[in-house]
């Protein structure tokens, strides 16, 4: 599933190709993919047709979600899911093309998802968008501070993957940055999140953001399906320490890193590097 890289990865993208320009048609080849309209507009277009004769003036990211943003404030969210990713080569529509917007420049983009598990939500206005759906996130992962993750942190009595993977908590830590955030870091990702000392949690929070602001630079990671709109592959997984890697050798140490799952996720650790100790006694 695409993370907050691999979307800022697409939102760079798609700057250059989109901003300043007027959208001149827009298409939904299908509308059950299309999350409902918070607000429809006199219409009662869907999203993909929401943004239609509009200018575009700005594309905003908060964790994994990007606002295509109009001159007139009308807004579209888009969330990519497991296997959606934004196409602007040139050529025919890719298989599995469920919303389209032809632009005055003549390109093209396409929202593409084979699993179905993104959408597309419209606004009348981006600060209705923030207000009614960017609301229920915390702030954005590459924003993280110390003194926001100890605050999460303190009574929480789950382990501290988990509130990494809380998009409530922070926007934008998926499975793999959670993973190689908590290595850098030298955190268990198993610990209660509440046992973990506060000068570990800044570290932790200043892991997160150096681990995904490398990422960023790297484009993001490519696993499967994920690749940029002109059809680019990520490299950010050539540098994982550990994400995928249980049962090899620790980059650190050479101890074999173990795996095993936390809230339902598959996680991997260096029982070295990442020790539980140097805990506070909550």
């Amino acid at each position: 599933m695409p993370e907050l890289p691999e979307v800022e990865s697409v939102r760079r993208s798609l700057e250059p190709l989109v901003l300043g320009r007027v959208i001149t048609r827009a298409e939904v080849r299908r509308r059950d993919f299309c999350v409902v309209l918070a607000e429809k507009n006199s219409r009662g277009a869907s999203p993909a047709e929401f943004l239609e004769n509009a200018r575009v003036t700005r594309l905003e990211r908060l964790g994994k979600q990007i606002a295509i943003v109009a001159a007139d404030g009308r807004s579209v969210c888009l969330q990519l899911g497991m296997s959606g990713y934004v196409d602007s080569t040139r050529g025919d529509d890719p298989a599995h093309t469920h919303a389209a917007w032809t632009l005055d420049s003549g390109e093209r983009v396409r929202f593409v998802d084979p699993r179905r598990f993104g959408g597309l939500t419209c606004y009348p206005t981006f600060e209705s968008l923030r207000e009614r759906q960017w609301a229920e996130l915390g702030p954005d992962a590459l924003e993280t501070t110390p003194e926001h993750l100890i605050e999460a942190c303190r009574d929480a009595r789950r382990a501290i993957k988990a509130v990494l993977l809380d998009q409530g908590v922070v926007a934008g830590v998926g499975n793999i940055y959670a993973d190689e955030s908590l290595f850098l870091a030298g955190i268990d990702p198993r610990t209660m999140a509440r046992r973990v000392a506060p000068e570990r949690l800044a570290r932790l929070a200043e892991s997160v953001r150096l681990v995904l602001a490398r990422a960023v630079e790297l484009r993001g990671s490519t696993l499967r399906d994920y690749r940029d709109p002109s059809g680019q592959p990520g490299s950010a997984q050539t540098a994982h320490a550990v994400y995928g890697r249980g049962g090899e050798a620790c980059v650190r140490c050479t101890t074999t890193l173990r795996s095993c799952r936390v809230s339902q996720r598959a996680t991997v650790w260096c029982p070295s590097c990442q020790r539980r100790g140097s805990l506070s006694s909550r």
